[in-house]
């Protein structure tokens, strides 16, 4: 195929002068993108609501608008969903995306509005390739193809004519320009397909033969069909398969505790891996060095940052942050107002602002995604990290893991109950655990108060999931799929109790 990367890498670069403004005009972006999205919905339902049209200022904004949970929403979504126009944002929407439910257990619909896509997600994912292709000037990325593994549509609901809701990456697949997708693989009908047993085999037969040099997905997902690659072709390596591999383009879930699974199957002369953040509600930051996982928040895609101490996060009247009022050092709960009609929109993750200047994150964990049932507050950037040093202590692979706590009864002291799902165990599974722990107790100062002495909390335990566990719980949630994701950590047990009785 021919190279058209020495043609469209000045493009691709000449964003990166954009960007240079991040580093002492952080506060004149991120302002000029809030005047953006107020402007343009001042004749919402919402923008009628709250005057925007006599909004000016940054503080007028705060003060007038609360901040949103999604459940605050939801009826105004649903609307949209049911072909409502200017209700979040000016006009209908036909696209949504589908997560994960909300504490009442329905799903959330996150709208994806023709600005979305074009301010947001399209122009976020062509960022990634510019702040790559800067970093591997020797790149021939655009040699080859794409493999890009990504979700279904939800097929089995009464839509509105035109209204499409599934997966962030089916819209996206759906939604983009001919020639782009004339550069990655599988096709439509194989990308989109519903059922993962089905789908799996087909995306293994799509790939195989063809000239990638690029993957996009979640690290989880891609690692089951390299895998099946490597089966099927009878190789060890997946620069066998596709010599001119050359960047993994992660998001999702954290790679650290799949990095050594990835790094044993490919050619790491060649291979390059690059973080990101995208989420249903927006293409947020990248990674944008190769010597820090710290990922470069994008300024001027469509959205408008706030951030709440996670210190605060319950509190009735908590004191948000602008961009140009955030210390280094400190994590945040993620606050956003975006193109598409979510305003101060409560996203449910936490980061950790790693400097200023630019402003660069690392994702800390989701603000329900822990466990405090101790008072440990484990969160679950501190899980990863433990599971990744376990792994690289005692050789063993893990494919997924989640976490819950084990309340104190019956003389049974209080601790953390981790059920695992392995690619390789561990030759001895108390060392594992051992070392587990260990780390937990480096990286987390308030569970390892808890730890000392098994006063308040007494070494965690393990269940070894047996193959495919994990999978077989997502299916029976209707969420299989290569966007789909398991809870890492849980403050209560629900969600270990539905596996394990799976196990029985």
């Amino acid at each position: 195929m021919f190279d058209f990367t020495p043609f469209v890498r000045n493009r691709f670069l000449s964003r990166l002068q954009q960007h240079a403004r991040y580093i002492d005009h952080a506060d004149a972006v991120q302002q000029g993108e809030l005047v953006r999205l107020i402007e343009k919905a001042a004749l919402t339902r919402i923008g009628r609501k709250y005057d925007f049209s006599s909004i000016r200022t940054y503080r007028q904004f705060a003060s007038t608008l609360p901040l949103y949970a999604y459940e605050d929403l939801r009826p105004q979504i649903m609307r949209m969903v049911n072909g409502a126009t200017d209700e979040l944002w000016p006009g209908p929407c036909l696209n949504f995306a589908q997560s994960s439910g909300t504490s009442d257990g329905r799903s959330k619909y996150i709208p994806i509005t023709r600005e979305s896509f074009n301010w947001n997600h399209y122009l976020g994912a062509s960022d990634v390739v510019s702040h790559y292709l800067n970093l591997n000037p020797a790149s021939r990325i655009f040699s080859g193809k794409a493999f890009i593994l990504g979700g279904s549509f939800a097929n089995n609901l009464q839509l509105k004519h035109g209204v499409r809701v599934g997966d962030l990456s089916a819209n996206l697949i759906e939604n983009m320009n001919p020639l782009a997708n004339l550069m990655r693989i599988p096709n439509r009908r194989v990308a989109l397909m519903e059922n993962w047993d089905e789908k799996l085999p087909l995306l293994v037969e799509a790939a195989v033969g063809q000239n990638v040099t690029n993957l996009s997905g979640v690290p989880s997902w891609f690692l089951t069909v390299l895998k099946r690659v490597l089966d099927k072709t009878g190789t060890t390596c997946i620069h066998d398969v596709w010599p001119n591999l050359e960047v993994f383009f992660h998001g999702g879930i954290a790679f650290e505790p799949y990095r050594r699974q990835y790094e044993e199957i490919c050619d790491m002369s060649k291979m390059h891996f690059l973080d990101t953040y995208n989420a249903s509600e927006g293409f947020f930051a990248v990674q944008s060095d190769w010597d820090s996982e710290a990922m470069l928040l994008l300024l001027d895609v469509g959205v408008f940052y706030e951030f709440l101490p996670i210190e605060e996060s319950d509190s009735e009247t908590p004191e948000v942050y602008p961009i140009w009022e955030i210390e280094a050092g400190r994590t945040y709960e993620l606050i956003i107002t975006a193109a598409n009609g979510l305003w101060r929109y409560r996203l449910g993750d936490t980061v950790t602002v790693e400097q200023l200047n630019p402003v660069k994150i690392t994702i800390a964990g989701r603000t329900r995604s822990f466990i405090n049932a101790f008072g440990e507050e484990l969160m679950v950037h501190n899980a990863d990290h433990a599971i990744a040093a376990a792994e690289q202590e005692t050789g063993a692979k893990v494919l997924n893991y989640t976490a819950a706590p084990v309340y104190a009864h019956d003389g049974e002291s209080g601790h953390h109950q981790w059920l695992i799902e392995f690619a390789s165990e561990p030759q001895d599974t108390a060392r594992f655990m051992q070392v587990l722990d260990k780390h937990l107790r480096e990286v987390n100062s308030d569970y390892d108060a808890k730890r000392t002495g098994d006063i308040f909390l007494v070494a965690p335990s393990l269940v070894i999931a047996p193959t495919g566990l994990f999978d077989r719980w997502l299916a029976s949630t209707g969420k299989l799929g290569g966007q789909r994701k398991v809870p890492r950590l849980s403050n209560n047990r629900t969600l270990i109790e539905q596996m394990l009785a799976l196990m029985n």
